[in-house]
Formats: structure tokens, C-alpha cells, sequence
């Protein structure tokens, strides 16, 4: 006989018959740990329904053309799928058991006016040591009524389609038809307050210290981002509270007839602390037992809830476990941050702007090698002989990029008899050296290789022409270094102090505007979807289907054949081969310098937000904002002139025209390192294609995840017609530590000093871990202005869509491809970046406040919070 339905604390409530989440509640309750009362839909269960409704066969069918690294597929995939599923029936016995089983529970329930229950999705691949999916799949509060249930369930079982879940999958290689889905029905806690406790710091990795998370409420405000928790850090030896920040929380999520909604936190409870000490010590007892009943650190779930007549915080009451799943980012030690060099002096700067996040194991033994050795044909070329750099100019300490900034006595002496004299030289020549050498040799060499029918290479072709064009992109980025980056910084530096002590008024505009205006790529790329909106425009029905799809859909059916029902075939070939000729132009922009990372190409969900927002008559006219820009840069030239005579007219035209002349090229230049990425990862897939029929890797992606000589070694030993070594498990390592990292905030400088050669730090620097405290923080002040708004973090393409006009865009770091998120935000904040970045740039173009360099503010701000930008005194509050 089929078991549909099993008690939560079943002794048969395994893996494979409840799902992880279900499970480890098992495991919970069967200990003795307070866990609601509740039941089990089991994975025998889900399968009854989809084989009653035949639906397995059409489930492989659409996941048939699924790339992970592809939204629009993905997004594709989900939607058939989900049509599968609405139009499917649940058996009535299956339904049956499910409603007897929640009258039972309704009935027996112990916990006073609890007669609600959570429906929450337990997939047989979740929360396990090696992946934690953690919302991944649904989760329904507050759900009352046989057929609500029965709705719910349903609706969870369609989430295990979800296009992030389905990535999810790919990413751990676990075969679609292997998955199956467990469904867990609880009472619903009437929880007062609600939150998340790790049995270690998860940035850190102490094991002695148990960290807390509380806030009002259900604890969907913290799961969603929508509150910032108090954090609260005990000593697991003592119980001791060694550390608390009491946030203002402004959200919180109640239960209502229908479900659950958010509402503003009462102004008495804005401020005070959810738990006290003795709360978070007796809590933190908790957490030490589930950590050893389990055997490793846990991420926790819990809620709390006090009788009817003791509301509002304090005082007696009991404490809830909702979930309990390992902590799958944390290493065995903390990471340490030790220089590679004993006299080493390692910053997070200049280029290393573009690399906010870890690196991949491929781009940092062949990307970053590759940059270093194409500076030296560069100096020979530019300067006349070898450059001579420090030891390890450019590295990865914990996989995060570094430049040693040490400069030994050779180095001081090329630097001071070789660089500089020939310094005034390089200036007459830098912006004809990029526009006559470095980016059409370039874009040459993409050319001799783009035209080959990559298919039939070999794979030593195939690495052969990968190596050449990452050479290719590496002499162009030691190009910009040489030719706009740090000439940029000059020449804007000396502009801004002849201008401000020798021209400007009071009411005259800062020496920015000398800079803005320019009809860049960044610029014109934006023109080029501003005129997509305009002919959705013209076209009234086209432009209202435009506006009502999803841009993931949208986006997916751009890419195939099929005109979508009720379109007219020629509007619709006639905008698809607009927005390919849009992809060809400016597709290639990189969101990082790290190869690894998709494009704008592949991620045009982002492109197709901005043609809504334009369509939707929000934002400003491209045209018209450049245009503007461009006649005050003009103005406050020919004004500033008027005012100067002799010395001081020709000293300020000298620094004008030079900064002009680099600022006219510098945001081009920057846009075209991606110039060869397309082609790079083209290849790189297709190598990583045969390394995954040989065996040795799970998917073409993960070529990413070797290091150069070990794929060399592949290619060596498939041109032999040998199998190369399986290498799938040192992928799941390196992905695992990858996260790991990705978590933590990376040192500014090691080590750290406030001043370097006579400089200021914080001048270039991002702020350090001081700025994870407090009510503020610290920032690069890089656009004037002051905004209060809800934050959107941004930590990458993927969460661009997310994005809505008015927003602080936060974000790790900016580069020309997030230029279009620019259109719709009311200020910017980055991790790291200074006031000559790219964001800096462009927040002045756009006239909207920005503070750069914070170190954390990715990690401190919580999407939906409103925070205050004060970009002139680069200061970031909280709200």
C-alpha cells in the first residue's frame, strides 16, 4: 500500500520518503526539541501525481535545451512546466489522506488558537552537508482550510520546477529525474518574534561563538531581506552575550484571514530589543544541543510566542524549531589573511576594481598571469625597456584579487629614471596609442580567430585560441593602465585643483561637469534601447505585450523562432532583430574582468527592464540627459576661460583639454575589454564540452573551475586519445570554498596602514570591517547629493531584474554594462571603488548621488531597506 502521508516524527521519515527539510524536522522532534506538531506529504506522494497525470516524460522534454549559465532558458523551462502542473489534477485518494491528515492535526492541536499551518516544500536533495537549497522551493504561512492545503501543496510541488531551483540542480549535478518532492504541513506558531541562529559565525568560522538573528514577527522579513535583525553573539562556553547591535526594524510579517502581509513595526517596538540576554542564552542552549545532536554547525530556524495576555515582547514564554540544516560555507579554520610576500603590500585597488568577487580558479592562473605579462611588451612599446614591477604585482590572497603595491629599489629606479621622463611624452601619445594600436590590435585578434568554425577544432586548437585571445584581452587591460586609468586619475586630480583655485564661483557647477557628455558606448548603448521603447511605442499592441511579459519569457522567446500568439509576425522579426543587433553592439560590456562571469548577452533580462521603464514613460531621454551634459561641460569651459587671462587662461586650458582628451575615451575603453569575452567563452564552453563527454568534469561550465595547467594536461591527454584525470570532486571543493569566501569582506589592504608612501589609505581604498557596526557607513564621497529610498542589492546579473526605478542600486562594484541600471536608480553605493570608478562616472553623468568604497555595504544593507545617501559627505545611513 502507497504511504501518501506520515507523522512528522515517524521513525520511517527518511531522506528519500521526506525530503531533507522533512527529515531533519524528524530528526528534530523524535529528540525532543520543540518542534510544532505536524505531518508529512511524502516524495510517494508527488510521484502518484505526477505519474496520474503523466507528466514526467513532458518535465525531461522541456529541460532538454536547459544552459544554466542562460536565464531565458531556464525561465523557459519553468514556465512549461508550470503550465503542466496547473493544468494537473491531484488523485482523490492522494487528496483524501492529505485532508484527513490536517483534520487530525487541526483536532489534536495543543498550542492555544493555533489552527493555522505552514506548508513548506522538502526536496529529496536539500539540506545537505554538500548543498543547502535553502529557498530554493515554496513555502506557504498562515493556511487554513482543506482545500487551501490541498492548493498549497500542489503549488509546492510545482516548485521544484522553478527556474533557480532547476539551476540550483544543474550547478550540484544532480539529474533531473532523480528529484522528487516531500511536503511538510506544521501548525503555525502564532511566533511574537522570529529569527535565524548559527551554532558558528558564518563570516568569521569561530566555533565558539553562536550568533542570532531576531526580529519581530514571522521570520519571512528576515528570510526575504525586508528587515534588518538584531544580531546578538554568545558565548557558547558561558552563555554570555558578548556582542549585540539592536537594529531599527521597520518591517514585519503578521498572519491575516487570507495569509500573511507586512506591516510597519509599532514605534514602541522599533528600537527595543527582541530577545534579552537570558532570552538569547537560553536560545543559544538550544543551538548547542541540535549542534551536537547533529555533530556539526547548524543553521537554525526558531520562532518565539508568549500566552495571549503576555504580547509584546519579555517576560515568559516558549521558544519554536522551524528548521535545522548545516551550515554548508563554513571551513574547518577561519580564513586567514597573510600576504604571499613577507614584505609584500597587497591592496584592493586600481584594476582590482572590476574584480569584487572571488575568482575563478581559471581566471586566476591564466586571466590574471596574462595581464601581468602583457605589461611588459606594453613598456617596451610605451616606455622604451622591461618594466620592472614587484614580485607578484597582481595575485589572489583567499582567491580575492590583490596588486602588491611593495616597490623594491630596481622598481623605484625605472619608476623615477625610466617611467618619468618619459612620462610628459606618453601624454602627447596615450589617447592615439588606444585609438590607433590598442584597440584595433585588439580587436584583430578576436577577428582571426572568431571566424572559425569552433566545432571542428581540435582541443588543442581550441585551448590554443583561448590563450591567445585572454593574451589579447591582457595587453589591452595593461593598456588601459597605462593609457587611461591612472592618466585618467591625474589629469582629472590636476583639472579639479586648477579649476577650483583659479576659476570657479560659488554657483558655479563642480569640475566634473568639465568631464560629462561624451556619446560613448555605455551612452550610446542606452540610446540604443531607448529607441527599442520608442518603437514598442509605435507599435501599441506589440508595446503592451511587451510591457505585460516577463522578461525572462520575453527574453527566451527573442531567442527562438516562434512569434508568440495574438503578435504580428513582422513587429515581432522586426524588434528580435533590433534587440540582436543591440546584443552584437554592446553585448560584450563586461559586469567583471573575470571571464568567468556571463555577459550582458546572456543576461538580457536586464535590457529589456530598461526598454519597459522607457516605454512606461519613466526615466530621462538619453539624447536629451547627453545633450545637456554635453552643452554645460562646453559652457563651464568657455565661462571658466573668460574669467583667466595670461598664466592662468593657459594653465587651465592645458589641464582642460588634457583631462578632456582622456575623459572623451576612458569610459570606451573600459567597455571593450569585453571586446573578446564572447569568443573566449565560446571556446572555453566548447573545450569544457569535451572535457564532460570524457567524463572528467560534470558540465562544460566547470572548466572554469580548473586551473590553467590542469587544463592543459585534459588537452594533452584527450590529443593523445587518453582519458584525462576525473577531476569532478575538486570542482565541488573549489565551488564549495568559493562560497565560503564570497561570504566574507576581504581586507582592504594587507597590511592594513592608514597612510602608504606619504598617502592617505582611504583616498583609493575600500573602508574595512570597522563599517560592519554602527548606524552608518563610511564611504568615498563620488557624486554630491542626498537621497532616501529603498536599497536594491545587486550582486550580479542574475538579480538585475529585481531592480525598480527609484532604488539605491548597491552593489558590490559597477563597470559599463551596469550602466543601464544607472536609468533607473535614485543614488549608488559600491563595496569597493573610488571616485574616478566607473560608478563614480557615470552616478556625475546622471546626476544622482554616490558613495563608493564602503567595504560592506553589500553586507550590512538588506534589500527593501531605506537608507539615506549623502553623496558629497560619502556617507551612507541607515534606516
Amino acid at each position: 500500500m502507497k504511504t501518501f502521508v506520515l507523522p512528522l516524527s515517524d521513525s520511517q521519515a527518511d531522506l528519500a520518503t521526506v525530503g531533507g527539510k522533512g527529515m531533519s524536522l524528524a530528526k528534530l522532534a523524535r529528540a525532543g526539541f520543540p518542534v510544532p506538531d505536524g505531518f508529512h506529504v511524502t516524495t510517494e506522494a508527488y510521484r502518484t501525481f505526477v505519474a496520474a497525470n503523466n507528466l514526467q516524460t513532458k518535465i525531461l522534454a522541456a529541460l532538454a535545451d536547459v544552459d544554466a549559465s542562460l536565464p531565458a532558458t531556464l525561465e523557459t523551462a519553468s514556465a512549461s512546466i508550470g503550465s503542466f502542473f496547473a493544468e494537473s489534477k491531484i488523485p482523490n485518494d492522494l487528496a483524501s489522506a492529505i485532508t484527513n491528515a490536517y483534520t487530525d492535526l487541526n483536532r489534536k492541536s495543543s498550542i492555544e488558537n493555533c489552527k493555522s499551518v505552514a506548508v513548506r516544500s522538502s526536496a529529496t536533495a536539500e539540506d545537505l552537508p554538500g548543498a543547502s537549497f535553502a529557498g530554493q522551493q515554496e513555502t506557504y504561512l498562515n493556511v487554513q482550510g482543506t482545500e487551501a492545503v490541498l492548493e498549497a501543496v500542489h503549488k509546492c510541488w510545482a516548485s521544484l520546477w522553478t527556474g533557480r531551483a532547476i539551476a540550483y540542480r544543474i550547478r550540484q549535478n544532480i539529474p533531473p529525474d532523480s528529484v522528487a518532492l516531500a511536503v511538510v504541513v506544521q501548525l503555525l506558531i502564532p511566533a511574537e518574534a522570529a529569527g535565524i541562529l548559527f551554532t558558528a559565525d558564518p563570516v568569521t568560522g569561530k566555533r565558539d561563538e553562536i550568533v542570532i538573528n531576531a526580529a519581530w514577527g514571522l521570520g519571512e522579513a528576515i528570510v526575504g531581506g525586508l528587515v534588518t535583525p538584531d544580531s546578538i553573539t554568545v558565548d557558547r562556553s558561558t552563555g554570555r552575550v558578548i556582542h549585540r547591535e539592536t537594529a531599527q526594524k521597520q518591517v514585519m510579517t503578521i498572519r491575516t484571514d487570507s495569509g500573511t502581509r507586512e506591516q510597519p513595526v509599532p514605534t514602541d517596538l522599533q528600537n527595543k530589543a527582541v530577545l534579552d540576554d537570558a532570552q538569547a542564552a537560553a536560545l543559544a542552549r538550544f543551538g548547542a544541543q541540535i549542534e551536537e545532536h547533529y555533530g556539526v554547525p547548524m543553521d537554525i530556524e526558531w520562532a518565539w510566542f508568549s500566552p495571549p495576555t503576555r504580547r509584546g515582547g519579555g517576560g515568559e514564554g516558549k521558544f519554536a524549531i522551524l528548521q535545522a540544516r548545516p551550515i554548508t560555507t563554513l571551513g574547518e579554520t577561519p580564513l586567514e589573511w597573510n600576504p604571499p610576500l613577507p614584505d609584500g603590500v597587497y591592496m584592493r585597488t586600481s584594476v582590482v576594481d572590476l574584480m569584487p568577487d572571488p575568482l575563478s580558479p581559471l581566471y586566476a592562473t591564466l586571466g590574471i598571469p596574462a595581464m601581468v605579462e602583457q605589461m611588459y611588451p606594453l613598456g617596451r612599446r610605451l616606455i622604451g625597456g622591461d618594466p620592472v614591477f614587484p614580485d607578484g604585482y597582481f595575485t589572489n590572497i583567499n582567491t580575492y584579487a590583490y596588486m602588491n603595491a611593495h616597490f623594491k629599489g630596481s622598481a623605484w629606479g625605472w619608476i623615477l629614471f625610466r617611467m618619468l621622463p618619459a612620462y610628459p611624452r606618453l601624454l602627447r601619445m596615450l589617447v592615439k596609442f588606444w585609438r590607433e594600436e590598442a584597440h584595433p590590435g585588439y580587436r584583430n585578434a578576436v577577428a582571426e580567430w572568431d571566424g572559425k568554425d569552433i566545432e571542428r577544432m581540435t582541443a588543442a586548437e581550441l585551448w590554443q585560441a583561448a590563450q591567445a585571445v585572454v593574451n589579447a584581452a591582457g595587453y589591452y587591460t595593461g593598456a588601459l593602465m597605462f593609457a587611461t586609468m591612472g592618466a585618467s586619475a591625474g589629469s582629472e586630480g590636476l583639472l579639479t585643483k586648477v579649476y577650483e583655485k583659479m576659476a570657479r564661483r560659488a554657483d558655479d557647477p563642480p569640475a566634473a561637469a568639465l568631464l560629462m557628455g561624451w556619446d560613448n558606448l555605455p551612452a550610446r548603448a542606452e540610446k540604443s534601447l531607448y529607441a527599442l521603447a520608442m518603437f514598442c511605442r509605435e507599435h501599441e499592441r506589440f508595446g503592451a505585450y511587451v510591457l505585460k511579459a516577463d522578461s525572462g519569457q520575453l527574453a527566451g522567446e527573442l531567442a527562438g523562432e516562434i512569434v508568440p500568439a495574438g503578435q504580428a509576425a513582422g513587429e515581432w522579426f522586426e524588434f528580435r532583430g533590433r534587440f540582436e543587433r543591440h546584443l552584437d553592439s554592446f553585448g560584450h560590456m563586461i559586469f567583471e574582468l573575470d571571464f568567468a562571469k556571463p555577459l550582458p548577452r546572456d543576461h538580457p533580462e536586464p535590457m529589456l527592464e530598461n526598454v519597459k521603464m522607457y516605454l512606461r514613460g519613466e526615466g530621462t531621454d538619453p539624447h536629451e540627459r547627453q545633450k545637456a551634459s554635453e552643452q554645460r561641460r562646453i559652457q563651464t569651459g568657455e565661462n571658466a576661460k573668460t574669467r583667466l587671462k595670461g598664466f592662468r587662461r593657459w594653465a587651465f586650458t592645458k589641464a582642460l583639454n588634457w583631462a578632456q582628451s582622456l575623459s572623451e575615451v576612458r569610459e570606451d575603453a573600459l567597455a571593450e575589454i569585453g571586446l573578446g569575452y564572447p569568443l573566449i567563452r565560446r571556446v572555453l564552453h566548447e573545450l569544457g564540452g569535451r572535457f564532460t563527454r570524457a567524463g572528467v568534469v560534470g558540465k562544460a561550465q566547470d572548466i572554469f573551475w580548473l586551473e590553467k595547467d590542469e587544463v592543459a594536461r585534459m588537452v594533452a591527454a584527450l590529443e593523445k586519445g587518453s582519458t584525462p584525470q576525473d577531476l569532478r570532486e575538486r570542482v565541488v571543493q573549489r565551488q564549495a570554498f568559493w562560497k565560503k569566501v564570497k561570504a566574507v569582506t576581504p581586507p582592504p589592504m594587507i597590511p592594513f596602514k592608514k597612510k602608504y608612501l606619504g598617502f592617505n589609505t582611504s583616498i583609493w581604498l575600500a573602508e574595512t570591517e570597522a563599517n560592519r557596526t554602527g548606524e552608518s557607513l563610511k564611504g568615498v564621497a563620488a557624486s554630491p547629493g542626498r537621497v532616501t529610498a529603498p536599497a536594491r542589492i545587486l550582486h550580479g546579473p542574475d538579480d538585475f531584474s529585481l531592480m525598480r526605478p527609484g532604488e539605491v542600486l548597491v552593489a558590490g562594484t559597477t563597470t559599463p554594462a551596469w550602466t543601464p541600471l544607472f536609468a533607473m536608480a535614485s543614488a549608488v553605493v559600491t563595496d569597493v571603488g573610488g571616485p574616478l570608478s566607473h560608478g563614480s562616472i557615470v552616478a556625475r553623468e546622471y546626476g544622482i548621488p554616490a558613495v563608493m568604497g564602503t567595504g560592506v555595504a553589500t553586507k550590512r544593507i538588506q534589500s527593501g531597506q531605506v537608507i539615506t545617501v549623502d553623496g558629497g559627505a560619502g556617507m551612507v545611513e541607515l534606516k
